[in-house]
């Protein structure tokens, strides 16, 4: 049986841990299954961020016989535009048929091809929102691992890329071989694609523009029931004119805004602090306990008490 070839894609300051997911999964982990190459645009090295230099061994020629392309992320890959001859490429594989991957910010590459378009989709969660501002025409989640369409796969931020490697070893080769690989690499044998994202809130604009100004009044009130009346109000505008503009400015309606501005803060409580659950639930607006664990496991999906111990060492502390 042949060798499922992948070819990964290196770009200028390609980020040297997402290169080195595919090459340590794939190639060192299962060389008997996948024949793994690199190539850059043109065949020459090129500088991954932090001051290698990778030497590729081959150039986009490379992608014609590729069954799957990988494009690690790159540095200011949202402010990169790539040549038309390597999104031909690029497309051109997709187009007879290749599995087209990304891993973190590689999914802008993927997108300045066109083959994002009309998909769901993700990439490291700081990018997300530049991502659909940019494509408006892909379904942008913020907050999953990563997301298998079928031939497009792209994953969010970094170690996401192992939770993706291994999501595709499962599909390629069974869980078997896929979870061995997982123990030898001392990772997680599977978490979901919709398993959030640890992702920090999003810092709220300064300034005194009318969304900005609505975001800072939401989060100070963030333990009330707050319609959108209000926050129109409080912005001076009708609640169709704020909501058009908030949506312009965020790409999430003001409801959903606010609710994961509520599920930022409670997480930022389980971890500095040792509050109760119901406590918590007050401060941020969720009500009950029972209702905050629903919501929380929607939007994470472990729980609240799960998260806590992930991420505080001998308990958090009582403010």
């Amino acid at each position: 049986m042949s060798r499922h070839r992948i070819v990964v894609l290196l770009f200028d300051q390609v980020l040297p841990l997402d290169f080195a997911i595919p090459m340590h999964v794939f190639a060192r982990e299962a060389p008997a299954f996948y024949d793994v190459t690199t190539a850059t645009v043109d065949g020459r090295p090129v500088a991954a961020a932090g001051g290698l230099r990778l030497t590729p061994d081959g150039d986009l020629h490379a992608l014609r016989s590729a069954d799957t392309v990988v494009i690690p992320g790159y540095a200011d890959a949202v402010n990169t535009m790539l040549d038309a001859v390597t999104l031909g490429a690029l497309r051109a594989a997709a187009g007879r048929g290749a599995r087209m991957v990304s891993i973190c910010s590689g999914a802008f590459a993927l997108a300045q091809a066109g083959l994002l378009r009309r998909r769901p989709a993700t990439t490291h969660w700081a990018l997300c929102a530049e991502l659909a501002r940019q494509f408006p025409d892909t379904a942008v989640d913020p907050a999953a691992l990563f997301v298998d369409d079928g031939t497009v796969l792209t994953s969010g931020g970094v170690l996401a890329g192992v939770d993706l490697a291994l999501h595709i070893l499962r599909r390629d080769l069974g869980p078997a071989v896929a979870n061995q690989v997982a123990r030898r690499i001392v990772a997680p044998p599977q978490r979901e694609g919709d398993q959030a994202q640890f992702v920090e809130s999003a810092p709220v604009p300064p300034g005194d523009d009318p969304i900005a100004a609505a975001q800072q009044w939401m989060l100070a009130v963030l333990d009330r029931p707050v319609t959108v009346a209000q926050m129109a109000a409080h912005a001076r505008l009708s609640p169709r004119q704020f909501h058009r503009r908030f949506v312009d400015r965020t790409q999430l309606t003001p409801l959903v805004w606010l609710h994961r501005q509520r599920i930022a803060r409670t997480k930022e409580l389980l971890e500095t602090t040792s509050l109760t659950v119901q406590a918590i639930a007050t401060r941020v607006g969720l009500g009950t306990s029972a209702n905050l664990r629903q919501h929380f496991r929607r939007a994470m999906s472990i729980s609240p008490t799960r998260h806590r111990r992930l991420f505080t060492h001998g308990g958090a502390r009582r403010p």
